[in-house]
């Protein structure tokens, strides 16, 4: 919570939350950068809050990885990392790829296998199950792999697996990963992350893929320092950006470069299986970190979470077009499965959580069956209501496998690590945002009350409803298409740096009823005859849609981010309404 008076004397929203707009010194830097670039007041008040100079403005926006692509040499490991790598391709040796179950550990995989390709290798894939075998490398499959093939590749995992890689003495392995590492790093020839506890964390917004790519760059300059030609890395950007994005990395320094370049890579439709997922996706636009995010990361993710668990990393790593038809297909009906299995876990966990009650500092919850594809999905939505960090455990024979989620300023990883060194989880890690664990049942009590006593020590049972915090106040009449297209500029919106989020004051709610599944679609204007339609999805479960649909002729404030909505090959402004307040 901010001592800044509530804007627009909203102190209590219809969801409960206070408003917080603009300070006195970002208005007055917004307004100095409208008269010095001319460029529109809404997209000034964007660019202040990331923290951009008037004399910077141009530069970012248009970010460009000539400008913003770190040395991948800065990285410990890397250069080591990439010499063996190109001197296995140089020998023909064989490689395989070690790879996480989700949208990170896929893309990373396809990396390597599409630039092993070009390179006219093909190399073992080798994706764990997440219930038979769990998360990152383990004994058996490493050292089955070690004993066929030359160098192990684990991508998205294998910075805390000091067994597992010991087991595969018999190769050379080198981890390129991202997750927080431990005091001691495994017996690996080259360990890529930064962050390491050695690394000064620079680079630690990267995912795995990013890193995976600086691997590549690197092999790259090798080559050419060699006086040959490696593959096209800037086709592979599609890659990293639908992993940055579907990942939650934040979309910061290089990250942006990475999903605006990929972004445009991926409007091209030359990736088999990222066209196929696009048309069962019903994507029928040019792609947008929304699209990553929320339609392509979760159908690539629904293989890890229930079905096949290299199912994502074929179809993002395949040529053929068929093949990546039928895999896009099986996908799809995957994450229409999860959805199912979600919705009746998120109702339990939800149930279960509410008993225990919500305003501790962890809110969490434990299930006998709970699949574990889906814990960690239920946990975010917990996080989301409660505004607290959240763990779900699916329990099975006596063991539980869990998954938290964490709120913004409280590092739920590191607590999670350090439990697990206590003895009280049989394992646990990840990184601030999110983390994974595996509990004996008969430790959970113990275990939940000292994460959640490491948690308190942070601040979380301190967390009132938080604060909504709005960049500026616009009129129905000026949010345009073109204002929005002026506005994406400053993008691509997400984790780290989410879009814009705008007040329309005093307004007249000319439509408003149910559409779908519980979404609430709404038609509001100025009375002067400016109108814009706006969809908050889900809003028939809370307070919003109640209201909204009852208005008796009231006048609301309304708030949301702005987007074009295509109809029919129309476009139109469209509001994402996240909040309403009477006027």
């Amino acid at each position: 919570m901010t001592d800044q008076a509530a804007y627009l004397g909203v102190g209590a929203s219809l969801t409960g939350r206070r408003w917080i707009g603009p300070t006195a010194e970002e208005d007055r830097l917004a307004e100095a950068m409208a008269q010095d670039t001319a460029l529109p007041p809404a997209l000034c008040r964007t660019l202040v809050k990331r923290g951009v100079r008037a004399s910077d403005a141009a530069a970012f926006l248009a970010p460009t990885l000539r400008d913003l692509l770190p040395d991948p040499r800065s990285l410990r490991d890397m250069e080591k990392a990439a010499t063996r790598f190109l001197a296995a391709v140089k020998a023909r040796e064989r490689i395989a790829v070690f790879a996480d179950y989700d949208v990170d550990g896929g893309s990373s995989a396809a990396l390597l296998l599409v630039w092993l390709r070009d390179m006219g290798l093909r190399a073992t894939l080798y994706v764990p199950d997440r219930i038979d075998e769990g998360y990152g490398p383990n004994d058996a499959a490493m050292a089955a792999l070690a004993k066929d093939h030359d160098l192990i590749v684990c991508v998205d995992c294998g910075t805390v697996s000091h067994g597992p890689i010991a087991a595969a003495a018999a190769a050379d392995v080198i981890v390129l990963d991202h997750h927080l590492g431990a005091e001691t790093l495994p017996p690996a020839l080259a360990v890529v992350n930064p962050n390491r506890q050695d690394e000064n964390g620079d680079l630690g917004h990267l995912c795995a893929a990013g890193v995976v790519f600086l691997m590549l760059v690197e092999a790259n300059r090798q080559m050419k320092t060699a006086g040959n030609q490696g593959p096209d890395l800037m086709a592979l950007l599609d890659l990293v950006a639908l992993a940055t994005v579907a990942d939650v990395a934040p979309l910061v320094g290089v990250n942006r470069a990475l999903v605006r370049q990929g972004l445009t890579v991926m409007a091209r439709r030359q990736r088999a299986g990222l066209v196929a997922l696009a048309d069962v996706a019903g994507m029928d636009q040019a792609p947008t970190s929304y699209h990553l995010g929320f339609l392509l990361g979760p159908r690539v993710n629904a293989g890890g979470r229930i079905g096949a668990a290299d199912l994502g990393a074929r179809l993002l790593a395949t040529a053929d077009p068929v093949e990546a038809g039928a895999l896009a297909e099986r996908l799809d009906q995957l994450n229409t499965e999860r959805r199912e299995i979600e919705n009746r876990v998120r109702e339990a966990a939800l149930e279960q959580a509410t008993a225990r009650g919500l305003d501790a500092p962890l809110v969490w919850a434990a299930g006998a069956g709970w699949h574990p594809g889906v814990v960690g999905i239920v946990a975010a939505r917990l996080k989301e209501a409660t505004n607290r960090p959240a763990i779900v455990i699916g329990l099975e024979d006596g063991t539980g496998k869990g998954s938290g989620r964490s709120v913004s300023g409280i590092d739920l990883g590191a607590v999670i690590q350090r439990v697990a060194a206590e003895g009280l989880l049989l394992k646990g890690g990840g990184h601030k945002m999110a983390a994974g664990l595996t509990v004996a049942e008969d430790m959970l009590p113990a275990a939940m009350d000292r994460i959640a006593a490491l948690l308190d020590k942070q601040g979380a049972g301190a967390l009132g409803p938080s604060d909504l915090r709005i960049d500026a106040l616009l009129m129905p009449g000026a949010a345009t298409v073109e204002l929005i297209e002026k506005i994406a500029a400053a993008g691509p919106f997400g984790a780290g740096a989410p879009a814009p989020r705008f007040a329309f004051p005093d307004c007249q709610i000319l439509f408003a009823k149910q559409v779908g599944t519980g979404h609430l679609k709404v038609t509001f204007g100025d009375g002067l005859g400016a109108r814009i339609d706006a969809i908050a999805f889900g809003a028939m479960d809370g307070p919003l849609g109640a209201r909204l649909t009852q208005h008796g002729g009231a006048r609301f404030h309304l708030v949301g981010r702005l987007e074009v909505n295509t109809w029919q090959g129309r476009q139109s402004p469209q509001l994402r309404l996240e909040d309403a307040a009477p006027a």
